[in-house]
């Protein structure tokens, strides 16, 4: 007796994708297509293009020019979706959004630059 699991939302890799589990893995690896990530991140193709202009996330391309999209970067376009859902433009949104992140790695390279300094 063979059981199937049977999933909502399948995303086909197409055969430039690559191949190994270490995709599945990689919070980085591009597998998800423009309308598959406004789907999932409860926003529109017009709204991710628009993360993309201001520079916070920056969309690989697939052979056939086509947008992919990390899990990494649909985190990100959610933190914007929300901050944007709050009443800010979405270049501001994105601007706190860069803020904040240059902010958490600055202080993790000072925390790592003063281990040293304390031994």
């Amino acid at each position: 007796m063979t059981t199937t699991t049977t999933r909502p939302h399948t995303h086909t890799l197409g055969p430039d994708s690559g191949s190994g589990s270490d995709s599945f893995d990689d919070d980085d690896y591009p597998a998800y297509t423009v309308g598959c990530a406004a789907e999932m991140t409860g926003t529109s193709a017009g709204f991710l293009r628009a993360l993309g202009e201001s520079g916070l996330i920056t969309p690989q391309r697939s052979g056939g020019g086509h947008r992919r999209y990390s899990r990494r970067q649909l985190r990100t376009a959610v933190r914007a979706r929300d901050l944007a859902g709050q009443g800010m433009t979405v270049d501001a949104a994105c601007r706190i959004i860069i803020l904040e992140d240059q902010l958490e790695e600055a202080q993790r390279l000072n925390q790592q630059l003063r281990r040293p300094a304390a031994r």
